[in-house]
């Protein structure tokens, strides 16, 4: 295969936080970049070399980019898989329309996790109120979620019985819905692959992540996960891509139980959150291997450089308790070291809403941790 030149044109669809580092990592290694987002401004519009303002499913700005570009990406998992299907006839696409579509619907994905090898929670499918009566009493309690759009927390509801998850699927508007019975659950990891267009594939060492009201807020990679459950995630991840023939950067998330298994809950088709840390922990980032996939270059290490976390930056951060805006302690937390502030210059803070995150660095996972907590007090979070 031969590289893309220095200064061809790599394209993204979406304007978010995961695009703009996309840029930023396609541009050092010398490629210029397009980004497809319908909003005026937006991150990655703002530091892109071109920004065409048009929707997702627009022909012509389709056409347009995919005649611009090499190649063409997407830095969120809701781009329509048909645009990426039209662009495919002019360019290469990473991933393919085929693999997103998979990732976008709950029941096609586990489908996919499971003809793989990789064992997933028993579930059901839920495309109207009657099939829930034939759900297996071993289902609940369960979580009852949306099969599609459903992300950091959103689209799913805790349910006890199978009264509660009527409730909820009427609350949910009869839309398809996957019931997954609740796991004996010890922890949760993901791991990001990057496959190139030859099959070679590397993976990043798992992430032990926390969530807090659904929504990421701490990953960390300090090596205690038990090399057994670390190696089979890698393993699982690395045998998903494949069977997906996917190329570009994945994320996998799992569930580890109390018994030691590990299960796949759901992939990411882009650069996730929980790979963040990478633009600081190793020699190569996840961004960077987006990049290289779609220019056709060798894929980089994904070995660790040292013990990480990544502590995610909400909008609530600035406001105090009585609501009034204020700036974070940037200086206080920069102060701490092996500290790095990844800010994403959004237009405005809200509650809930990824403005940023900071990345941690630490000689071993006890300094690391302790970093963490300091990073924490700093912004008056509760302590990781």
């Amino acid at each position: 295969m031969t590289p893309a030149a220095s200064g061809s044109w790599l394209g993204v669809l979406g304007g978010g936080q995961l695009g703009r580092m996309f840029c930023q990592s396609a541009q050092a290694l010398g490629y210029h970049v397009v980004v497809l987002d319908p909003a005026q401004s937006s991150p990655a519009g703002g530091v892109a070399d071109r920004h065409l303002r048009a929707a997702y499913d627009d022909p012509r700005a389709l056409d347009e980019i995919g005649r611009l570009c090499v190649a063409v990406t997407t830095e969120f998992e809701n781009v329509p898989a048909d645009s990426l299907r039209h662009l495919a006839r002019h360019c290469l696409t990473t991933p393919s329309g085929d693999a997103v579509a998979v990732a976008q619907d709950r029941l096609a994905e586990k489908a996919y996790l499971r003809a793989s090898g990789v064992p997933v929670a028993d579930h059901a499918a839920v495309h109207q109120a009657s099939d829930l009566d034939a759900c297996a009493q071993t289902l609940f309690p369960g979580i009852l979620k949306t099969a599609r759009f459903g992300y950091d927390g959103k689209g799913q509801a805790r349910v006890a019985d199978r009264a509660q998850a009527l409730q909820a699927f009427e609350a949910m508007r009869g839309v398809p819905c996957i019931l997954e019975a609740l796991q004996p659950l010890d922890t949760e990891i993901s791991v990001v692959v990057a496959r190139g267009l030859d099959g070679r594939a590397v993976s990043y060492p798992p992430a032990r992540n926390t969530h807090r009201d659904g929504i990421l807020a701490l990953s960390v990679v300090d090596g205690t996960i038990p090399a057994p459950i670390a190696d089979q995630a890698r393993d699982h991840a690395l045998r998903i891509a494949d069977h997906l023939d996917y190329h570009g950067v994945l994320c996998v998330e799992f569930f580890v139980l109390r018994d030691g298994r590990v299960i796949a809950n759901e992939m990411a088709p882009r650069p996730h959150n929980s790979g963040h840390h990478t633009q600081d922990s190793c020699l190569v980032s996840q961004f960077e291997q987006q990049a290289r996939v779609m220019a056709r270059l060798p894929l980089g290490s994904a070995d660790m450089l040292c013990p990480a976390a990544m502590l995610n930056l909400l909008g609530d951060l600035w406001f105090d308790a009585r609501g009034a805006h204020r700036e974070p302690d940037w200086a206080g937390v920069l102060a701490v070291p092996g500290t790095r502030l990844h800010l994403y210059a959004k237009s405005e803070a809200r509650r809930g809403r990824k403005m940023g995150h900071v990345n941690i660095l630490g000689r071993d996972a006890a300094e690391l941790h302790a970093r963490i907590a300091r990073v924490a007090a700093v912004l008056g979070l509760p302590d990781a």
